[in-house]
């Protein structure tokens, strides 16, 4: 199986999938299903029989991260002259939700690859993309996205790593925290402020290699869920970085960031779906097993509305996430609109691994069952790239905004 999606994969990467699409009517173009299937059959096979143990074990799935390297996975919108697949969000977004569904660690991993280290560095010059993303978005490579630090998680603006002129380089000193993928990665998108008086104006990035001398790695922390993607802390102490590695003009960190987190919410709102689907899957299967009174479970009320909750919740969260992709694809301002589907989908995946432990009732408490694992996955995802409560704020100042330009 595993071969034929290896032969299958180039000649619908040379297609693309930019075909027009209505996504409200939840209809997809055919490269666009030809990907989902493709997803769904890697994912069923080759994560999901997997995805306990490498959450048992916490080890980094270097194995199938290679295949999804080898799939065009880890590059999916970046261009192919710039090693990546060349497709659109709309099939970044499908991808991640059936990667995700199968393995939420693997989603993970493989969204800060294309959201966090691949968007960023597109941004860079053509010796920057030659040398620092051709073989990540290939999938050689692992990178990873240094902006929070112990102090600073939502406030992007107020980073205390600082980077100074050393001459020929830029020194780096600080910490950043909860990065993921860092003890895999080789090299990081670091910001840092090089002037504190400009306050968030001042925040520059780099690019930063992990060898380099002076850079360490905190220990691993031991978390609630997607365990096998490692997350840590980066020390910097007198890091020297070359000169040609910053990342844009000096000054111009704070708005690759905030361009990186709008878009990186597709990728999660994704990660969720996923989650929430995989949990749904869990229970309505469990459901038309489990007999009680003479009759399958889900022929009773309360385990029905449940699933018909859950059903309900994924469909309008997919809906979001499709449109999001879509108006990013399209050119059109997505900023609310991927808020809006991180908020939604991350919820969501929250209540449906929460009422799949309900239908599945104490087989849901245990680690035989994969109801368990999908209840600890899907809380981070209301917290990283941006908790639930910042995708509040963005949209209520989309909507200011909005207002004000209709009412000007």
């Amino acid at each position: 199986m595993l071969a034929s999606l290896r032969a299958t994969a180039p000649a619908l990467l040379r297609a693309g999938a930019r075909r027009n699409v209505n996504v409200m009517a939840g209809t997809l173009s055919d490269e666009h299903q030809m990907l989902r299937d493709m997803c769904v059959n890697f994912a069923q096979n080759e994560l999901a029989p997997k995805a306990g143990e490498i959450d048992k074990t916490q080890v980094y799935p270097a194995e199938q991260i290679k295949t999804m390297g080898e799939l065009g996975l880890m590059g999916i919108t970046v261009p192919p002259e710039d090693g990546g697949t060349g497709l659109d969000y709309l099939a970044y977004a499908i991808a991640m939700e059936e990667i995700s569904r199968g393995c939420a660690s693997c989603g993970v991993i493989m969204s800060v690859q294309n959201s966090l280290y691949n968007f960023p560095l597109s941004m860079g010059n053509e010796a920057q993309r030659q040398e620092h993303l051709v073989p990540y978005a290939s999938g050689e490579r692992l990178g990873c996205f240094g902006l929070s630090e112990p102090g600073n998680g939502s406030d992007a603006g107020a980073a205390s790593t600082t980077a100074v002129d050393g001459g020929d380089c830029w020194v780096l000193n600080g910490t950043k925290a909860w990065i993921t993928n860092a003890h895999d990665a080789d090299q990081a998108v670091v910001f840092a402020t090089t002037d504190k008086s400009l306050k968030h104006k001042g925040i520059s990035a780099f690019i930063v290699p992990m060898d380099t001398p002076g850079f360490s790695l905190g220990a691993k922390e031991k978390k609630l869920g997607i365990k096998a993607s490692s997350t840590s802390n980066l020390i910097f102490e007198d890091v020297k970085v070359p000169k040609e590695n910053l990342l844009g003009q000096q000054g111009e960190g704070f708005k690759i960031a905030m361009k990186t987190l709008d878009a990186g919410r597709i990728g999660i709102a994704g990660q969720a779906l996923g989650i929430a689907q995989a949990a749904y899957d869990c229970a309505i299967s469990y459901a038309h097993e489990r007999k009680a009174f003479g009759k399958p479970i889900v022929s009773l009320h309360a385990v029905s509305d449940k699933l018909v909750e859950m059903d309900i919740q994924i469909q309008s969260a997919r809906m979001l996430t499709w449109n999001a992709a879509a108006r990013k694809d399209s050119g059109l301002d997505f900023v609310k609109e991927a808020a809006m589907a991180k908020l939604v989908a991350s919820e969501a995946a929250t209540r449906c691994a929460h009422q799949a432990i309900q239908v599945l009732g104490g087989m849901g408490f245990v680690e035989d069952m994969p109801a368990e694992r999908h209840y600890r996955d899907a809380r981070i995802t209301e917290i990283y790239e941006g908790t639930s409560e910042i995708q509040r704020l963005v949209i209520g100042g989309q909507l200011l905004k909005s207002w004000r330009a209709e009412n000007a």
